[in-house]
């Protein structure tokens, strides 16, 4: 499909001007400069008419740090037959540095935004030195000059005919495989700031996708990237790197809950550790999401090529800290190197397979009968507590729903061996399970048991 890519300096109303073309927040808009840091793609239609339109991070003449990686991102990523709108602030001086940029894109549209009032445009002769053929005046605060706008970019994807009709074929390709995969499975990275998200991210790619910087907090808005593998989809979604509670203040509070919205979306969770130091209690932290949205996850030791200890000595960490995820797989990666990157794929669909995983009643109930024979429930001030049947009501997670006399009374320590002793008998490496007590007479009011709630464990 045909990208459009909306380009500029920092501040000037790229992510507002990308906003308004779904009319709805997607891209996170803040006066602080440098708010986008990657390329945000969404599928969009216009006037009928599918394309991609592309949010990009604030360029700057700065040659320094995070600032010429952004640089390079976005200009390598712009083609010659891209839309490409060129935003700049209607309220600054024109700046040389814009007219230099602008003049090395190949048919880029001029668009001069917070033209908040009419005497705003009345000098616009001083915007020829772009040499631009179509200048656009807007307000995206106000919603002014967006509909022509919108039609431009209409017409000018409609003049592309040819081209989108084969673009039309890529797509529908791209149906037929996504029809043929069927699933698609939807993981979410996670871990604090400057751990190497994005860095794990264009190895699983295989490309540069997301930005990376030795400067924390270089991801703000989630980045998300769909490949085939095997007979599923894998959406890869690197969300904001998270600091300790105290430390979030501007636009990270605003990453903090898109990235709380990614993982509601979620199956899996990639929890990446920088195995090249010490895990400190905000990994712990952040670990505690998997737990907190039921997501499958998988334990990423990166930059393990610079590990600070060996394995069992890390492995002895993770049991200690993370006691709570001894049911996570663990796999040493260094996204460098790309050591074990392909293993992280696989181990991917072996967690889903068990986020998934439906127990046949019967077996389960033999299952649980063992258990209680091995390992009889405590009683309840001397009163002895039943489990009548089990039943798995739901998948991803597993959901076990066990009817009982007394389903108030059971102990979340008797609940844990439960799992533990599920876990002996079946496959559920890396997934969450739930334990559901429930009464067995659900109808009558006048019983103790009558009002217990669900009770979730994991």
């Amino acid at each position: 499909m045909q990208k459009i890519i909306i380009l500029g300096k920092p501040n000037v109303g790229k992510s507002s001007l990308f906003n308004c073309f779904f009319k709805e927040r997607i891209a996170i808009t803040s006066p602080t400069e440098g708010t986008t840091r990657d390329i945000n793609i969404k599928p969009i239609k216009i006037n009928n008419i599918d394309a991609i339109l592309c949010d990009t991070a604030g360029i700057v003449e700065k040659s320094d740090g995070i600032f010429i990686d952004i640089k390079k991102k976005i200009l390598s990523f712009v083609e010659n037959d891209d839309i490409v709108l060129y935003v700049i602030d209607g309220k600054e001086i024109i700046d040389d540095y814009d007219v230099k940029l602008f003049r090395k894109l190949q048919n880029a549209i001029l668009v001069v935004n917070k033209i908040d009032l009419l005497k705003n445009k009345l000098d616009d002769w001083e915007y020829g030195v772009f040499g631009a053929k179509n200048i656009f005046f807007i307000s995206t605060t106000h919603n002014r000059g967006l509909a022509g706008l919108r039609d431009f970019v209409a017409f000018r994807l409609s003049q592309k005919k040819s081209q989108m009709d084969n673009m039309s074929l890529d797509n529908a390709l791209l149906n037929d495989l996504e029809s043929q995969y069927k699933e698609i499975i939807n993981i979410g990275i996670i871990g604090r700031v400057n751990v190497g998200k994005s860095s794990i991210l264009n190895a699983l790619l295989d490309k540069e996708r997301s930005i990376v910087s030795d400067i924390g907090g270089t991801t703000i808005d989630p980045v998300d990237e769909k490949i085939a593998y095997k007979d599923k989809i894998l959406n890869f979604v690197d969300t904001a790197g998270i600091r300790q509670h105290s430390k979030i203040e501007g636009i990270e509070k605003y990453a903090l809950d898109r990235t709380k919205k990614i993982l509601e979306l979620s199956s899996i969770v990639l929890l990446i550790l920088d195995a090249s130091k010490p895990f400190v209690d905000l990994d712990e932290k952040i670990s505690g999401l998997s737990d907190k949205y039921h997501l499958g996850i998988i334990i990423i030791l990166n930059k393990w090529d610079i590990r600070y200890a060996e394995f069992q000595h890390i492995r002895s960490e993770i049991k200690r800290k993370f006691a709570y995820l001894s049911y996570a797989p663990i796999i040493t990666a260094s996204a460098i190197s790309k050591r074990h990157i392909n293993d992280i794929k696989g181990m991917i669909l072996e967690v889903y397979e068990n986020f998934n995983k439906r127990i046949p009643t019967s077996i389960l109930n033999d299952t649980i009968k063992n258990a209680t024979k091995k390992h009889p429930i405590p009683s309840d001030k001397g009163k002895m507590i039943k489990i009548y049947y089990a039943t798995q009501i739901g998948t991803a997670p597993p959901q076990i729903v066990l009817i009982m006399n007394k389903p108030k009374a059971l102990h979340f320590s008797y609940k844990r061996y439960l799992i533990n002793y599920l876990r002996k008998n079946f496959e559920f490496k890396g997934s969450p399970i739930l334990i559901l007590p429930k009464p067995k007479n659900t109808d009558s009011t006048n019983k103790e048991n009558d009002n217990s709630s669900d009770d979730n464990l994991e």
